[in-house]
């Protein structure tokens, strides 16, 4: 008599390993699948990366044009690369410096081996600049100190230098980037954006008045219009400022934020001086009346106490 457990229980193993051996091949070509797709993926990021950085070997060899007429259409699309060099030239210095910042502020040369002396490593981005990148100090320092105003400029559609925004960090550092950005803007709208140059934008720094003073909470656009106002004040012959620079600037301040109450783009002087006069002649409502005597009788005490 056979043994039926035992044929049975063989069946089954044999059953068993065949499953396992299909099993095992199916996760072997899941891991295969798997494997070519990631590589796939990782090739086509590769090449998206390679078209999109730039270098020397996407801008096109010179040569002379193909003819006197209407470019060619191989003409027109070296043209386009040649702008987009000449474009990526525009930004790089910014780039350049806000790349240069990052590694200075956080001290990523720490680790790196100096150059010259092996045995220790870079302690000051003045030591790793110029050995690592040829980047002199005073043009790393440049580099540094306008990146940011740069970027703005940049995202305003102007196309900069940094011996242009060289000129306009001492006015960051006095206020703030806003500041800066706004004397540049002001320059521009007066002289034309192409028309910028770093000894304008120099002129226009040294007219500003010692005692200026800016609310670097406003936008870039209504500080170029104080600085406007404070800077055509100052170029007025001083027979005619009878009134303190400084209060004339406040007018000036709280005239811009009576114009955006108002929502009109400026008002003028003299008609801010009109209201006040009619306002201060007012018999039925006496408050610029009671304003003004009040600061006179305070004045007139303060001249008393200085005798």
């Amino acid at each position: 008599m056979s043994n039926n457990w035992g044929e049975e229980t063989s069946w089954e193993s044999a059953g068993s390993s065949g499953t396992k051996a299909a099993a095992n091949r199916l996760s072997r070509g899941s891991r295969t699948t798997e494997q070519e797709r990631e590589a796939a993926v990782e090739s086509a990021v590769k090449d998206a990366v390679e078209e999109a950085r730039p270098g020397l070997h996407k801008i096109p060899d010179p040569v002379e044009p193909a003819g006197e007429g209407p470019l060619s259409p191989e003409e027109k699309e070296r043209f386009q690369l040649c702008n987009e060099g000449i474009d990526l030239g525009n930004t790089a210095w910014f780039i350049q410096g806000k790349a240069l910042d990052t590694t200075a502020t956080g001290r990523l040369f720490r680790e790196t081996p100096h150059k010259l002396e092996p045995e220790r490593c870079y302690r000051t981005i003045e030591e790793w600049a110029p050995l690592e990148k040829g980047i002199s100090l005073g043009q790393c320092s440049k580099l540094r100190a306008g990146w940011a105003i740069g970027e703005v400029l940049a995202a305003r559609g102007y196309i900069t230098n940094p011996g242009q925004v060289r000129e306009i960090v001492p006015v960051r550092n006095a206020f703030n980037l806003n500041a800066a950005v706004a004397v540049y803007v002001l320059v521009a709208d007066a002289a034309g954006a192409d028309k910028v140059t770093a000894e304008r934008l120099r002129d226009t720094v040294k007219m500003l008045p010692g005692d200026l003073e800016l609310d670097t909470e406003e936008d870039v656009d209504v500080l170029a219009k104080t600085i406007k106002g404070v800077l055509v004040e100052e170029t007025q012959p001083s027979a005619s400022r009878a009134i303190p620079p400084a209060v004339t600037r406040a007018v000036e301040k709280r005239s811009v934020a009576l114009a955006d109450a108002l929502n009109r783009p400026r008002i003028p002087r003299s008609e801010v001086q009109l209201h006040l006069m009619q306002a201060f002649a007012d018999l039925d409502d006496p408050t610029v009346y009671e304003a003004v005597l009040k600061r006179m009788q305070a004045a007139e005490k303060a001249a008393k106490r200085r005798k």
